[in-house]
């Protein structure tokens, strides 16, 4: 469910994200109300397009003083805005974000995820970098805390943490959840009696963290180490190796050496909490890698998100155990 941000801390949240566009748009931006900012989750420069901005339940597209109107009277980006906000969010240097380019993103301070369209150099098969930049995506990061409240319960038996995979449909608040329930993990719980234990966090897309330059930009705890922009199957043996976690989280598995390295963290003895893109377990059965997770049994609990009050509203608890019973009628 959706939580307020308090004023300040949505003041805060525009300036700091209004610093990455030039004086055109800033002052779009820092006109729109703090109702706006607490509701909007991107926003997307596209070269000769409306200037637009997603509200969680749509987009809308903005005109020069920050007014909600028709496509034909908002505001169009033009070359020279597209091209100073890509000065501003890279430090005016592309070379120095390359390596990121690669995966059509770079992360900025404060956790923002800045995604890129334009033409695509491939060195063999592979991407190189991307040039003649045509669009963007500002992801605006939000840290929600007690976004996990509801949930917490449903992760910890005892002193342990269950196994857990949460699912959800893009955009269903699952990175936000996911993000504060490592952070209560790692700080503790009093009210649930819980000390709090050493989480690895694999943070392949630099969602979660928000890490820039390596720093986490979002609270993830006291206990938590953070491997950023690692893959994810790798980033797992390798916090196994070097850094003793009680828990591994990352974010969005889906492929099928995700699921072998799970099967290491499990007979190590680690706990697991990992999200998944679907909008329900029957959607994952579809899926090869995921019906090879579920039969291997691994998982404990599966907790399925959706939006029918706001991101982050918990549709379901499934038993994993219910799950294996059904798999082995269906033999």
């Amino acid at each position: 469910m959706r939580r307020e941000l308090p004023t300040g801390t949505l003041e805060t949240l525009r300036d700091d994200v209004s610093s990455f566009f030039p004086p055109r748009l800033r002052s779009i931006l820092l006109g729109l109300s703090l109702d706006v900012w607490g509701r909007v989750e991107e926003i997307r420069l596209r070269l000769g397009r409306p200037l637009a901005l997603n509200l969680g339940e749509g987009e809308v597209f903005v005109d020069a003083r920050g007014r909600a109107v028709d496509a034909r009277a908002a505001c169009a980006v033009s070359a020279d805005d597209l091209q100073r906000t890509v000065q501003l969010v890279t430090g005016a240097s592309l070379y120095a974000v390359e390596d990121e380019l690669r995966q059509g993103f770079v992360t900025v301070a404060g956790g923002h995820r800045v995604g890129f369209a334009g033409r695509v150099i491939l060195d063999g098969r592979k991407v190189r970098t991307i040039k003649h930049l045509a669009a963007l995506n500002f992801r605006i990061s939000r840290e929600v805390r007690g976004a996990a409240d509801a949930v917490m319960p449903l992760l910890i038996d005892g002193s342990t943490v269950r196994h857990t995979l949460i699912i959800s449909p893009p955009r269903s608040g699952k990175t936000t959840l996911l993000r504060d329930a490592v952070r209560q993990l790692s700080d503790g719980i009093p009210a649930l009696g819980f000390p709090g234990v050493t989480v690895g966090l694999v943070d392949e897309r630099s969602e979660v963290a928000g890490c820039f330059r390596g720093v986490p930009q979002r609270d993830v705890g006291m206990r938590t180490d953070v491997l950023d922009a690692c893959p994810k199957a790798e980033g797992m043996m390798m916090l196994l190796r070097a850094l003793s976690p009680q828990v591994i989280a990352t974010d969005e598995i889906g492929r099928r050496e995700d699921v072998g390295a799970l099967e290491e963290v499990l007979n190590a003895g680690v706990s697991i909490l990992a999200t998944a893109h679907a909008a329900s377990v029957d959607e994952l059965r579809r899926r090869p890698v995921f019906r090879d997770l579920l039969a291997l049994g691994i998982i404990e609990r599966f907790i399925v998100l959706g939006r029918a009050r706001g991101p982050g509203t918990v549709e379901a608890v499934i038993e994993g155990r219910a799950l294996r019973r059904e798999a082995a009628a269906a033999c």
